[in-house]
């Protein structure tokens, strides 16, 4: 296969893949604001499939996730985004690997559950749990509290990852010239608002590793319970990741992926 016919499957991948995120955290950000609940991504795959047509809806969800996994994980063999071999673009890359990872979770859900072979559904109470029992799992490994120690600073330099984005709006530099300009403002509030997420779900994580309490490990449902207390957080966070929803809305159209350097990368590749 040529690499441009690779790098042509790869954009399908990622477009497709940036439509299910967008869905996903579209519906997350709606349930926040409208219900004052959310269980997390996992929560929202079950909310689609209580809807109507929702196991057709679920399954073309977790195909578009399986998509965008498959991306992730094969623009971090390649390098598809040049981040080089050094200390900081072996971090970037990992950090893109564990992305790709964690969209394949959920694509198995949704497609599990669209199938019938997930459990019941109704509402996020089928997920309950889930992080917990991953949790307990890893400190029961040897060395398992730093294991899981370093996931919880993994998601607080992600933190910082999504802040520093919010902040310069290097993001725009990987849409086309022809985006709209309010992708920009979207694609801030969005950044910033997982900046918060991933900072309260870091802390939590390494805090529990720390302290041997894996019942304290949750997902991003329960960091919006957590930001709940402070009502305008919570809705300036909700607000954010319905426009993070948004943002990928943008990038499924407008994400800048072909190119002179990633096909020059795809040839390395191939010998």
């Amino acid at each position: 296969m040529s690499a441009s016919s690779r790098v042509t499957r790869v954009e399908t991948f990622a477009r497709i893949g940036f439509l299910a995120r967008g869905v996903v955290y579209i519906l997350l950000g709606y349930f926040a604001l409208s219900t004052a609940n959310a269980d997390g991504p996992t929560g929202v795959l079950q909310e689609i499939r209580d809807m109507p047509a929702g196991t057709i809806l679920l399954a073309l969800v977790g195909i578009g996730l399986a998509g965008y996994g498959i991306f992730r994980l094969y623009g971090a063999a390649i390098d598809i985004q040049g981040d080089g071999s050094g200390a900081k673009g072996a971090g970037k890359r990992i950090g893109h690997a564990a992305s790709g990872f964690a969209h394949l979770f959920l694509a198995w859900y949704a497609l599990s559950h669209a199938f019938g072979s997930g459990g019941s559904s109704g509402g996020g109470s089928g997920s309950g749990g889930t992080e917990e029992q991953a949790a307990s799992w890893l400190l029961s490994l040897p060395f398992g509290e730093i294991l899981l120690a370093l996931i919880g600073l993994g998601f607080l330099a992600a933190a910082l990852n999504q802040a520093v984005k919010a902040y310069t709006a290097k993001f725009m530099f990987r849409l086309d010239a022809d985006a709209p300009h309010a992708a920009k403002y979207i694609g801030r509030a969005g950044y910033a608002a997982r900046a918060v997420v991933f900072f309260v779900l870091g802390w939590t994580v390494a805090s529990a590793a720390l302290a041997g309490r894996a019942n304290e490990v949750g997902g991003i449902g329960e960091v919006l319970a957590t930001l709940r207390d402070t009502q305008w957080l919570y809705m300036v966070v909700a607000i954010g990741l319905l426009l993070f929803g948004v943002y990928s809305l943008v990038m499924a159209r407008y994400r800048r992926i072909r190119d002179e350097d990633v096909l020059q990368r795809l040839r390395a590749a191939a010998h």
